[in-house]
């Protein structure tokens, strides 16, 4: 046999899934859902625009201060399709306005707690219904919380509403027009969220580790990233001319600041974190992690509904059985008790089912175990 012969028959051809995954996920397109937080005037639209190149809030009409005493923290969806080399991607933004606006932000956090609840309660009804062919995925994968530039760290209204839904979402914190502080400030206020984040036992989004046969500049890229959390960040879609360079950027007296810059803000890096290297690791994580949360809790609130509803049927079987035996005197004693001990047994063996199933779920990992150790791929203990 010759050794094109060989070689031939060696290749069998699922050598090709991976071009058949890639077609396969290109023509179906992607989603990806990015909630931004934060007072009003940080310049979250800002930045949303300057990191998808567009218009969004075109439309947008700012509050009177009257109007904002009294406002509360609303929701407001964005869905846009953006197409790069031929990849669709379908993008979500949710947009919290009103939020730390009111004289009284002691529940500013609601709205935003309910809206990403309520995303996972619908995914989750939808996959247990018959149809799961087209579910539209409109889970939160990403939160960028803007931390305002004055100030010596985090506030309560931060640590509260971070404390609220760092087992819900992706947190990613955000320092907001960081062309207002010097290098140095910027280096104490990242220090000083960071010790106000682990004072409060806050888990904000890990970064995976590199795999060790990642080539030498990704690893490099990885550890740039992590060394800038929390991301200070400028914001601006205004075109300037700097030396016969057309950048994004603000002008002022002492010169510009270039967004793209990474010498003078992390806006490039926060894109890049967002859209290049780890779009795809913060919907894992939201599916992997926050979402089975969910649905182990889920699980568990029916078959603690179920057993109450058992134990309630058991009892009304038994004022059945009391009664009808009141009602006829001439019912051999026995017969009560026989029926009974058939009820009980029945019941005994649907509470035993429902115990399989639980410790079904636990061998799989899906219900909670009963100390979570903290780690990104743990599931919380609800």
């Amino acid at each position: 046999m010759s050794f094109d012969a060989e070689t031939n028959r060696a290749y069998i051809g699922f050598a090709t899934l991976p071009e058949q995954v890639h077609r396969k996920s290109v023509k179906r397109g992607f989603d990806f859902t990015l909630m931004v937080v934060g007072e009003s005037g940080l310049g979250k639209s800002t930045l949303v625009n300057a990191l998808f190149l567009s218009d969004l809030y075109r439309d947008r009409r700012v509050p009177d201060v009257a109007e904002r005493v009294r406002r509360t923290t609303s929701i407001e969806r964005k869905v846009m399709d953006i197409e790069e080399r031929g990849v669709k991607l379908r993008l979500t933004i949710v947009d919290t306005p009103g939020f730390g606006d009111a004289l009284n932000c002691e529940e500013s956090w609601l709205a935003c707690c309910a809206y990403v609840d309520e995303q996972f309660r619908q995914y989750f009804t939808d996959e247990s219904g018959l149809n799961r062919r087209n579910i539209q995925d409109n889970r939160v994968h990403c939160c960028l919380y803007f931390i305002p530039p004055y100030g010596h760290g985090l506030r309560q209204l931060d640590l509260e509403f971070m404390r609220r839904l760092h087992r819900k979402v992706n947190l990613v914190p955000v320092i907001a027009k960081a062309d207002t502080l010097t290098a140095a400030e910027v280096r104490r206020l990242k220090e000083r969220v960071l010790s106000d984040l682990e004072e409060a036992q806050i888990q904000i989004y890990q970064f995976p580790e590199c795999d060790s046969d990642e080539d030498e500049e990704f690893k490099q890229q990885d550890r740039e990233l992590k060394a800038c959390v929390p991301f200070a960040v400028v914001g601006a879609s205004t075109v300037l001319d700097v030396g016969g360079r057309a950048v994004r950027g603000r002008s002022y007296p002492w010169g510009v600041v270039e967004v793209e810059n990474p010498t003078h803000c992390d806006f490039a890096r926060l894109r890049t974190m967002l859209v290049s290297t780890h779009m795809q690791d913060l919907k894992d994580v939201t599916q992997d992690v926050h979402y089975e949360n969910f649905r182990a809790q889920c699980l568990s609130q029916m078959s603690l509904a179920a057993a109450a509803a058992a134990a309630g049927g058991r009892e009304r079987e038994r004022s059945k059985l009391k009664r009808d035996s009141a009602l006829e005197p001439a019912a051999p004693p026995g017969d009560t008790d026989r029926l009974l001990q058939q009820k009980e047994e029945e019941i005994r063996r649907m509470q035993n089912m429902l115990t399989q199933m639980q410790e079904q779920l636990k061998a799989q990992g899906r219900l909670p175990s009963p100390k979570g150790d903290g780690s990104r791929d743990s599931i919380v203990n609800v």
